[in-house]
């Protein structure tokens, strides 16, 4: 059980003690999609949903939800996050919302699982705001695209 960091002597979950650990500059950036019917993305794209401006709202909660991660995700360390930029865009091609998160912070560990919340949340925002006029639509693709700072060094997604 010595590999596994999460884990007890007696087998069971334990938070991981990070207090021993150098404090360094760590960025996450995370992506995802909703994707949605003609239909749905015209009223999107135009403002015309009944809950209201579907981006806006979707953008403060993704940002709320990297906020509270670690109130979510059982072993998650509560980070001092010093930004989070949310980004959604539309893709008419795709007839998809796509969303990007970058999270960052000087901690002791990572905010990888900060930026993968903030995409969820959005995501699922998109959804509850849509849900009345479409119920098919599909989350997807919600992946870590990048991440620097720590001792396990940078990643960098290749999407090719």
């Amino acid at each position: 059980m010595t590999d596994f960091t999460h884990f007890n002597d007696q087998g069971r979950a334990r938070m991981v003690n990070v207090g021993e650990k150098p404090v360094s500059n760590r960025t996450a950036v995370a992506a995802g999609s909703v994707l949605v019917n003609k239909e749905t993305f015209r009223l999107i794209q135009t403002g015309g949903m009944k809950k209201g401006d579907v981006l806006v709202t979707a953008q403060i909660a993704g940002i709320m939800g990297a906020k509270r991660t670690s109130e979510v995700i059982p072993m998650c360390h509560p980070v001092p996050v010093n930004g989070i930029d949310l980004t959604l865009t539309l893709n008419e091609e795709k007839c998809a919302v796509e969303i990007t998160a970058s999270v960052s912070c000087d901690g002791k560990t990572g905010v990888e699982m900060e930026a993968l919340t903030a995409v969820s949340i959005a995501a699922l925002t998109v959804y509850d705001m849509c849900k009345a006029v479409q119920r098919d639509m599909v989350i997807t693709e919600i992946r870590l695209l990048s991440k620097s700072g720590g001792v396990h060094g940078d990643f960098i997604r290749d999407e090719a």
